[in-house]
């Protein structure tokens, strides 16, 4: 079933690093493999897939810079590029070398931005469906951006994280509604899951400046920089993708084999959105752990 919520705050730790104090947990043996979130959630979003994987690898699951419980200076950038120079720090804090990256969402962009900088401490790549090249932002997040810009942002999140039952009613009646329509299985986000993921995003102004400043960030030319870098990326790469994603095409998971070198397949999940490691997590958990058999007979 995966971590409960009240296990997931007691093992939280915290890697002190130049960017910040990034909060994480680990669980499982072997192999450390590092996952990567996408916006507004934060690390148990991997809680079911870690548990399908963890007798494989060490599994990492990181708050990203302006989410979930990583604490920042007010000053600190959260850009994509930022984040992926992140990763790198909290790496060398945890004495890895090598590392199995898995990406989702703004994630798996960072991912991709990372592997551009440091190809030598990849020994795989995992991208589910995310911001790629110049596709992104998707134009159903360009309000939300808005809001970001005019420093509204907050009270649609807090209002949210309050009332969870009026954001599910109002989902339910057809509205839009973000984090919901990220799901195919939006049952998934009960009202504390819900809350875990929305209330430390508004929980200070310091923590809502921040937030803001990860919507503001949202510029394709930090991936479309890594186009080259990517073009020469030799480590074995699979491509899972949700195929009712509203937000990110199946045409980029193509773009993605068809640009990178090393990507073995691409795996389309039927009935998935944007959020399925969350929702139908046996779909990436299966294609994963044959693809990291595959890895250890080479």
């Amino acid at each position: 079933m995966g971590m409960d919520i009240a296990t997931f705050h007691a093992r939280r730790r915290f890697a002190d690093v130049k960017s910040g104090r990034i909060a994480y947990f680990e669980q499982g043996q072997g192999p450390a493999a590092l996952f990567l979130h996408g916006v507004p959630i934060n690390g148990y979003h991997w809680r079911h897939v870690i548990d399908r994987v963890q007798h494989k690898r060490r599994c990492i699951a990181i708050d990203l810079m302006g989410l979930g419980y990583s604490e920042i200076s007010a000053s600190q950038d959260v850009s994509f590029t930022a984040q992926a120079h992140m990763v790198a720090e909290v790496l060398d804090a945890l004495g890895i070398e090598q590392v199995d990256l898995v990406g989702n969402d703004s994630g798996g962009a960072i991912a991709q931005i990372f592997v551009a900088h440091y190809p030598h401490r990849l020994t795989s790549l995992v991208l589910t469906n995310c911001d790629v090249h110049d596709g992104w932002p998707p134009p159903q997040v360009l309000p939300i951006m808005e809001h970001a810009r005019n420093g509204t942002l907050a009270p649609i999140f807090q209002a949210m994280a309050d009332r969870p039952d009026l954001a599910r009613e109002r989902y339910a009646a057809g509205h839009s509604a973000p984090l919901f329509r990220s799901y195919a299985d939006p049952g998934v986000l009960t009202d504390d899951v819900i809350r875990l993921y929305l209330r430390p995003l508004v929980s200070s102004q310091q923590r809502i400046e921040a937030f803001q400043r990860y919507w503001l960030g949202f510029d394709n030319a930090q991936t479309v920089a890594v186009h080259s870098a990517l073009k020469t990326l030799q480590v074995p790469t699979l491509i899972v993708w949700g195929l009712k994603d509203i937000f990110f095409d199946r045409k980029w998971a193509y773009w993605l084999e068809d640009t990178i070198p090393g990507a073995r397949r691409v795996v389309e999940v039927e009935d998935a959105r944007l959020f399925f490691p969350e929702d139908r997590p046996d779909t990436l958990a299966a294609p994963m752990l044959a693809f990291f058999d595959d890895l250890s007979m080479t």
